[in-house]
């Protein structure tokens, strides 16, 4: 017996693709890359799983209802239409969190009020007017997800709860923290999995080196956490849950340096807080140390990922004269690494001096940003490449490819669906035509005017363009895929030029010998 249900994962722009691969390795089939999230297969087991284990992801959810409205009333009685015992009782709490992207439904919160009211009447048409689930805005025991694109209509469990880039380690923060779930992104796409030196020297409060101590120790980043939404369903598996969450037999010390450093000693106070929280203490070195005092790299080359200030929450007296320092630390310091960067503003990356060999778009907040990477080498680029160097690895030129191939084939498929409505509406339309004409003849008088009219047009085209005249007359061989009017009006006339007193062509600064 199949067990298996659909899932899906929502994650940031930019690591979808990482995200699919983390999906894979945990035994998810059907894994297909979305815009900001990624389709996949499982059963209960993966769902703990992915919860726990991904990196990654910022929720994950299970569909359970699909249909399609065009208006609040028939989105009202459609919800109703679902057997609401199935997920609620009357003495649980629900909420609801609803993302529309649709011209009939523009307000998420009207979206939100009408889904509750189909669920509370549903209970109140049963077991009577005051019996009925409470709704709660926060921690409820069972969370409901609402996706609506045009008049396609999608509920889900939320079977996260809060987002799961709240791990649970972090006791202090300072201003501007890099999320979570994309440190860890950024850090896996870069290659790094524990088997080389890792520096972040603008650490901030320690995000980067606390999610790469996890990455190289193998440890799950879920296990920091109080608990997640589907602790709290009808079919939970205490068991189970459990067998998952107590197994750390993957668990590995890491074999290379993770250092970090910051100019600011609050901030390196505020990063040992959270690392020690984390239990990352003992993997992980600490100081109080500017980007422009760095004279060494630990060896052998490794990565090299960092967040410096963009000049909008945290800023530096010269922001032009921080990121040249990062530059010129870069090409002095650390040769050999892949220098991974994220930043908001080109005209500090132009400041590096380097020549970016990958940009990736990412969302850190509400800023569009861009991840950059430097390879990092000596010399000239000609020589790099020609010793065998390499701009990118294979895992992100795979997942790059993979990327352009999932795009190309969701293209194909959306265009053929397009092409399909539009052939079916086509169709409709053209018997809804006949329908309001009386008798079959005239559709036959008209298709026959019809078809003689555009054999005549056809002809008259054929007789211009392909004239026995025009082919005589004319010496241009392309004649024939021109105007023929045109030729005619020009046809024995020499081209005219204004008269010159002087040479026409201007002196080339040569002499006659």
């Amino acid at each position: 017996m199949n067990d298996n249900f659909e899932m899906v994962a929502k994650t940031f722009q930019g690591l979808e693709e990482v995200l699919a691969e983390e999906l894979r390795n945990l035994g998810a089939e059907n894994v297909i890359p979305g815009k900001r999230m990624v389709a996949f297969e499982g059963n209960k087991e993966l769902l703990y799983k992915a919860n726990l284990c991904c990196r990654t992801a910022l929720r994950i959810l299970k569909p359970f209802y699909k249909f399609s409205a065009k208006d609040a009333d028939s989105l009202y009685e459609q919800a109703k239409e679902y057997d609401w015992s199935q997920l609620l009782t009357i003495d649980k709490t629900f909420q609801i969190d609803t993302v529309a992207y649709s011209d009939e439904f523009s307000h998420s919160r009207f979206v939100t009020y009408r889904i509750k009211d189909a669920i509370v009447d549903w209970f109140k048409d049963r077991y009577g007017a005051d019996k009925r689930p409470g709704v709660r805005l926060v921690d409820a025991d069972v969370m409901i997800n609402v996706h609506i694109s045009g008049t396609d209509v999608t509920l889900s469990l939320d079977s996260s709860g809060e987002s799961l880039h709240k791990r649970g380690y972090r006791v202090a923060q300072t201003e501007a923290p890099i999320n979570e779930v994309l440190a860890a992104g950024i850090l896996l796409r870069s290659g790094y999995r524990g088997d080389c030196p890792l520096v972040d020297p603008m650490c901030g409060s320690g995000t980067f080196l606390i999610e790469a101590a996890m990455i190289a120790a193998n440890i799950n980043p879920g296990i920091y956490r109080r608990g997640f939404a589907f602790e709290r369903w009808k079919d939970f598996d205490a068991d189970l849950f459990d067998s998952i969450f107590n197994d750390d037999s993957a668990e590995r010390e890491p074999a290379y340096p993770i250092c970090g450093a910051d100019i600011s000693p609050k901030a390196i106070d505020i990063a040992r807080e959270n690392i020690k929280s984390a239990g990352m203490a003992k993997y992980i070195t600490l100081e109080v140390k500017p980007i422009s005092r760095w004279e060494e790299a630990p060896l052998p080359a490794g990565i090299l990922v960092t967040n410096p200030p963009y000049g909008e929450r945290i800023s530096a007296p010269d922001m032009d004269a921080l990121y040249a320092t990062i530059g010129n630390r870069l090409k002095n310091v650390f040769q050999g690494y892949h220098a991974w960067i994220i930043g908001y503003r080109d005209e500090y990356f132009a400041k590096i001096g380097l020549a970016a060999s990958e940009k990736v778009p990412v969302l850190n907040g509400a800023l569009e940003c861009e991840l950059r990477e430097y390879v990092i080498f000596e010399g000239d680029k000609k020589s790099f490449l020609k010793a065998g160097g390499k701009l990118k690895n294979h895992d992100t030129e795979q997942a790059d490819r993979t990327h352009k191939k999932n795009n190309k084939e969701r293209r194909f498929r959306d265009s053929d669906e397009r092409n399909e409505r539009r052939f079916k509406d086509s169709k409709e339309r053209k018997f809804r035509d006949r329908d309001s004409i009386s008798g079959d003849r005239k559709f036959k008088d008209r298709d026959a005017r019809r078809h003689d009219d555009r054999h005549r047009k056809s002809v008259d085209r054929s007789d211009r363009y392909n004239s026995t005249e025009i082919q005589a007359d004319s010496d241009n061989p392309l004649a024939l895929r021109r105007n023929p009017y045109a030729l005619r009006s020009i046809q024995g006339k020499a081209p005219s030029l204004p008269k010159q007193d002087g040479p026409i062509m201007r002196s080339r600064g040569w002499k006659k010998k």
